[in-house]
């Protein structure tokens, strides 16, 4: 009995063991399709939206006018996704006088007021095999 409890938390271990999904963001309301879409997805409530202290985060660049990606084999559970339209490719959201100058969006597209939005308004289950995200990117200047 006890060899075949160790057998069955051994497996459960292993790489792929977990129960994974995918998810597909799609990008809606780019005002052009130059550049990149710079995406972060995070578990974490305390890396959101930028994820740049999450060694857990998933990140993905990919080309504007592909409208979207998908990642597959991730765990089940609670997550957020922050996107940044980098019109001039140049690797950071362009600002003037604190105000994004390129577009950004996050999954639920929650309201937004002065600064981004918290991880609960832009948080989101992933518990079937594939769940969907429509990012809708608002541009302030």
């Amino acid at each position: 009995m006890r060899r075949g409890a160790l057998a069955v938390l051994a497996l459960a271990t292993l790489p792929g063991a977990m129960p994974t999904g995918t998810l597909d963001v799609r990008i809606s309301e780019l005002r052009s399709t130059k550049g990149v879409i710079r995406l972060c997805l995070t578990a974490d409530p305390k890396n959101f939206p930028g994820c740049t202290n999450d060694r857990n985060a998933v990140t993905r660049t990919f080309p504007a006018q592909a409208g979207g990606v998908r990642i597959a084999g991730l765990g089940r559970g609670d997550y957020a996704v922050s996107v940044i339209h980098d019109e001039n490719n140049n690797a950071k959201l362009d600002t003037f006088a604190g105000i994004p100058r390129e577009g950004f969006g996050f999954s639920r597209n929650p309201v937004i007021r002065f600064g981004p939005p918290k991880f609960s308004a832009a948080e989101f289950p992933l518990a079937g095999d594939v769940t969907m995200q429509q990012v809708r990117i608002r541009y302030l200047l």
